[in-house]
């Protein structure tokens, strides 16, 4: 089975929704401030909660705090599906085409199979090499 939901932290761009479901329309793509989902505004620990307990992988560019909060939210004993964090630059193609072959090639609990801060692990660092994301996952 792969990943088949992703959580778009809200200062997302809304291109990345559209173009992962133009180009993977069986993804469950959300969007912060979505019906359902966390209202914008939402601190960052409410969102993990928020993905913990929906099974959804975040997307983010917030570097600086997001880590910190996962750090605390581990340190509770709780746990995501996992986060994963764009670097920059990189373009939103390279983003799209790299998200969408995590989606399919990733078994749907490979990031939770750690627990783990930044992945450094021999299954994961091959996306680490490659794609313009910083993994984070969680058991």
């Amino acid at each position: 089975m792969s990943i088949n939901k992703y959580l778009l932290d809200e200062n997302m761009s809304p291109l990345y929704r559209e173009q992962l479901l133009r180009y993977k329309p069986d993804l469950i793509v959300l969007k912060i401030g979505d019906e359902g989902v966390p209202p914008e505004g939402t601190l960052d620990p409410e969102i993990l909660c928020w993905c913990e307990e929906n099974g959804f992988v975040l997307i983010t560019n917030n570097r600086s705090s997001m880590p910190v909060h996962l750090i605390n939210h581990l340190a509770v004993g709780r746990h995501v599906p996992g986060i994963l964090v764009l670097r920059r630059p990189t373009s939103i193609g390279k983003v799209i085409s790299d998200l969408i072959l995590i989606a399919e090639a990733a078994e749907e609990d490979e990031y939770s199979a750690y627990r783990c801060n930044e992945v450094h692990l021999n299954k994961l660092s091959r996306f680490d090499r490659f794609f313009p994301c910083r993994f984070y996952c969680t058991s």
